[in-house]
């Protein structure tokens, strides 16, 4: 049985994993304080949406070091995002069931990129 091709960014299970979190964290910081908007706000939604943002650029690269470079830069904005809900939970913005939900979904999609860039990398 052959793998299935990826012709799109949005094929990548990396991708899809964490563009559902990007959207959970929009949804979720609309109850925020309206004086965060410029403060973990706009943090959060720039971390979540810098993860799948990298990604569809490394996708797009033609050089396999530049994609694993991209995706790279995609598993640090994870990482800042995993900072950042950490933040808003200890500033009381997440409730302990919102924080562990996003805790998990977050480390999940780092574990993804993580075998996406092996698996770029396996490839050269």
């Amino acid at each position: 049985m052959s793998k299935p091709s990826i012709h799109h960014f949005t094929h990548l299970i990396a991708w899809q994993k964490n563009h559902k979190v990007v959207l959970k964290i929009y949804q979720i910081t609309k109850k925020f304080p309206k004086e965060e908007l410029f403060g973990i706000i706009s943090q959060l939604r720039r971390a979540a949406s810098s993860v799948t943002a990298n990604i569809a650029e490394g996708y797009g690269r033609f050089h396999t070091k530049d994609r694993i470079r991209f995706y790279l830069q995609s598993r640090g904005s994870n990482t800042e995002l995993q900072n950042h809900i950490i933040l808003a939970h200890d500033l009381g913005y997440l409730n302990n069931e919102e924080y562990e939900q996003l805790k998990v979904e977050i480390f999940e999609g780092y574990k993804i990129i993580c075998g996406l860039i092996k698996s770029t990398a396996d490839n050269i």
